[in-house]
């Protein structure tokens, strides 16, 4: 039976916080997905959702990923792991504010209102707040200027108005 204290503690000495690492993924969960590191069959690596931008998505059984070590857990002995391509993504939700006037291009139309792209990850909703004719002045792809009037952080949207023509 393998000495399970020394080989965590084997891997957190050869896994220290800031080490880049390389695995597959082991299993997934609602908290996030299990690692199987490289070099390192007694550890088991988590990525927790908690760490993934809004706009991406757990990979999938089998993917291999790259990450870096970002805390480890005594209790369970386990490796916390931000992957690199989370790492990389920068969360554009918080540059917006209510008042700013912004310009993005038309995503899709729909019976509420159209969705414009602000920025990577983020899109804003103009509700159709008259006829629903007013879907037909509108196409995909369509450069739209607007004004900011909500931002919901918790659920990742952000309401919009077209200004009021002069």
């Amino acid at each position: 039976m393998p000495d399970t204290a020394a080989a965590w503690g084997e891997t957190v000495r050869v896994l220290p916080v800031g080490t880049p690492i390389t695995g597959e993924v082991v299993g997934r969960q609602p908290f996030g997905v299990f690692l199987s590191i490289d070099g390192c069959p007694e550890a088991v690596g988590l990525a927790r959702v908690d760490r993934m931008p809004r706009c991406m998505e757990l990979p999938a059984m089998g993917q291999r990923v790259t990450g870096e070590v970002v805390w480890h857990a005594e209790h369970n002995r386990q490796v916390g792991v931000v992957l690199g391509e989370w790492a990389e993504h920068e969360d554009l939700l918080p540059r917006f504010r209510v008042g700013q006037v912004v310009v993005g291009s038309v995503t899709k139309l729909a019976s509420i209102g159209v969705f414009v792209r602000l920025a990577d990850c983020v899109e804003g909703l103009v509700p159709f707040t008259g006829p629903a004719s007013a879907a037909g002045t509108f196409s995909e792809g369509q450069e739209v200027s607007a004004q900011v009037v909500a931002v919901d952080h918790e659920r990742n949207r952000i309401l919009l108005a077209l200004p009021s023509p002069a």
